[in-house]
């Protein structure tokens, strides 16, 4: 199970593993993880998966941020192409709603997009549609193994 591969992901920092939260409903959406959590969606941090030329890509992202189609191909060379709901776990290794960038299949490049940069906080999800972690900016740093900070989202204009 994805949120198994996840905690054990965590457990090579001591007190992380304890961190995840758990749900007895579901996380998968944006919506959802909000409710779930207890927070405003724009704190949830999607994970969205996109395939390029070398492999997917995942790029975290701010819950009400969309991707910018034309900051995305200016940024990656590529028009956004996400991955179908059947190649997730396979190529990423999560099932859709518990994407995540923790514990993924090697060679899985992960971007932070910086509508996460407005939090103090962030909630992504742990590898499960029921699952979430609470985490500083600094921490989903550390913790994502990230390749670099990109701009490939528009957030709504009161929100800038």
């Amino acid at each position: 199970m994805s949120i198994e591969k996840v905690r054990s992901y965590f457990r090579q920092w001591p007190g992380m593993e304890e961190k995840i939260l758990e749900f007895p409903v579901s996380s998968a959406t944006v919506a959802e993880a909000a409710k779930a959590v207890g927070t405003e969606e724009r704190r949830i941090a999607k994970t969205l998966s996109f395939m390029l030329d070398d492999g997917p890509i995942l790029v975290v992202a701010a819950g009400d941020a969309k991707i910018d189609n034309k900051k995305f191909k200016a940024t990656f060379h590529k028009k956004a192409t996400m991955l179908k709901v059947d190649e997730l776990t396979e190529l990423v290794g999560h099932p859709v709603g518990g994407v995540c960038p923790f514990g993924i299949k090697e060679g899985v490049k992960v971007y932070l997009d910086q509508s996460l940069r407005r939090f103090p906080t962030v909630f992504p999800a742990c590898g499960s549609a029921n699952s979430a972690i609470e985490l500083t900016i600094p921490e989903l740093e550390t913790y994502s193994r990230f390749d670099q900070w990109v701009d490939v989202c528009k957030v709504p204009d009161e929100e800038q």
